[in-house]
């Protein structure tokens, strides 16, 4: 499935990029140094202007002098070129929704284009807060900036509503200005090359695809663990919750990849079409097959680390899940019966992303009286972050000593093999310019996921607390009681 910077073909179009959001945090650590990325190393920067919107009252030299400050802090050794780089970088401060604030934008955007012969295309890229989307695209679409000479794009980053219906309502604002095809919900997962070789590795290499599937496999573990705890993330996380900040979106989107058909080809809706089959073939949750904890005062690498409850910004009283813990079935030919476990917290004792398929046992244990307490199946890791890559976890026979078994792993690391990986926003950036959807969210897409997880939302009830440092609540173990090796985690 190739896709970003290294998938080749023909250069992007002229094009005005408008951030709105352009002074946040996630312009400046993510976007910018993307977007420099890609002009350095893609040769686009003659063909693209950025235009930055913002409610801070700042002039063009202004933020030009924050997106240099940005840009030499992640990349010091270019800071003599910096200055050249930001020239065609220019500011806006909109006035909230106000009519003839975005008239006076939308004249300065076409005014933009004619100096810079960018052919009437547009990038609008919402890096805003989820409640600011739904009047931004309003305003948009009412200074008619949503039509142009050559062609737009609308780029919305998740959270994609709340709930379903707020999902629904999304969808709504952003359909009645923008067609489907024009709209690319940005999932930042999506873009990590670990997790676009999901698809290679399954459907590239036939010795895997044969035993994908509930003949060979006992189950599937994705888990995305963060060792720290909300930071200053309270006004937006206790709202929220693991379900809604990861679940739903980054570890369903993991799922979907994993579970899919191969699609009749990589074209961006054959894709997309496959992975909607997987969320319309989910069983539905019961209230045994969720866990949710929050974390308490605990430990991690010898520091202390306050709970939840602790955190600044965090309501008294807290009833918000800082971990879930979730039992799903995909009810399809190929995984009848085989459980995907989905787990995510906070304050856990690694950072990590990964996806653990364990096979099944040999028909006949021959081997069981080497070692009657080693767990039993095969495991293959694809480790998504960090240290990027797989391990094959195999039995071999321990050559000294009394007969016994050991667990050996086969490695890859994709750094070792191929240098530095692009950065997800720099693939999935270049991706909305060259007008390639497949690693982007469909409407449908949402709609679905918000629907399966409707249960594990409306659970009621304190969740069960965790020790900060620890792998959880003591509960989420009776969810994999059932297989050996209880949950499981890549070697190292």
């Amino acid at each position: 499935m190739p896709s970003g910077p290294a998938a080749g073909g023909e250069p992007p179009e002229s094009h005005l990029l408008m951030v709105f959001g352009a002074t946040g945090d996630l312009f400046r650590r993510k976007l910018l140094p993307a977007l420099y990325h890609l002009m350095r190393e893609e040769g686009i920067r003659d063909r693209c202007a950025v235009l930055g919107a913002a409610r801070s009252p700042l002039t063009d030299r202004e933020f030009r002098e924050m997106s240099r400050a940005a840009l030499a802090e992640a990349f010091p050794e270019d800071a003599p070129v910096l200055d050249r780089w930001c020239d065609r970088m220019i500011y806006y401060q909109p006035v909230g929704e106000d009519p003839d604030s975005y008239r006076a934008l939308a004249e300065r955007v076409h005014a933009l284009e004619r100096e810079h012969g960018l052919g009437g295309n547009r990038i609008f890229y919402l890096a805003v807060h989820p409640q600011v989307v739904p009047p931004a695209v309003r305003a948009l679409g009412e200074a008619g900036l949503h039509r142009s000479s050559g062609w737009t794009r609308l780029v919305v980053e998740k959270p994609f509503g709340s709930d379903l219906e707020s999902a629904r309502e999304l969808n709504r604002v952003l359909h009645r200005y923008f067609e489907e095809s024009r709209i690319f919900r940005i999932d930042h997962y999506l873009g990590k090359a670990t997790v676009q070789n999901l698809l290679v590795f399954r459907f590239a290499n036939p010795v895997f695809e044969s035993v994908w599937n509930r003949d060979r496999i006992d189950n599937i573990q994705i888990t995305v663990a963060e060792k720290d705890g909300i930071g200053s993330r309270a006004g937006y996380y206790d709202r929220s919750g693991a379900v809604r900040d990861v679940i739903q979106n980054h570890a369903t989107q993991v799922l979907s990849l994993v579970a899919m058909e191969p699609p009749p080809s990589f074209d961006a809706e054959a894709v997309r079409d496959e992975k909607v089959k997987v969320l319309q073939s989910l069983r539905a949750l019961r209230p045994e097959d969720a866990v949710l904890g929050q974390y308490a005062a605990g430990e991690i690498n010898g520091s202390p680390a306050a709970g939840y409850l602790e955190e600044p910004g965090v309501a008294a009283g807290s009833t918000t899940e800082t971990y879930a813990a979730l039992r799903v079935f995909v009810d399809s030919w190929r995984w009848q019966g085989v459980p995907f476990y989905l787990r995510t917290g906070k304050r856990l004792p690694a950072r990590l992303t990964q996806v653990a398929v364990t096979f099944r046992e040999p028909p006949v244990a021959l081997f069981k009286t080497y070692d009657r307490d080693r767990p039993p199946g095969d495991v293959l890791y694809f480790r998504l972050q960090p240290d990027e890559g797989f391990d094959l976890l195999f039995d071999v026979q321990v050559p000294v000593g009394a007969p016994r078994l050991a667990a050996q792993p086969f490695t890859f690391n994709y750094e070792d093999a191929f240098g530095r990986l692009p950065d997800a926003y720099e693939t999935l950036l270049h991706d909305v310019m060259r007008d390639d959807r497949t690693l982007f969210v469909r409407g449908d897409e949402v709609e679905e996921a918000w629907r399966f997880y409707a249960l594990a939302l409306e659970e009621e009830g304190r969740p069960e607390p965790y020790r900060a440092g620890s792998w959880g609540p003591k509960s989420a173990e009776r969810l994999v009681a059932a297989h050996p090796r209880g949950w499981t985690l890549a070697p190292g």
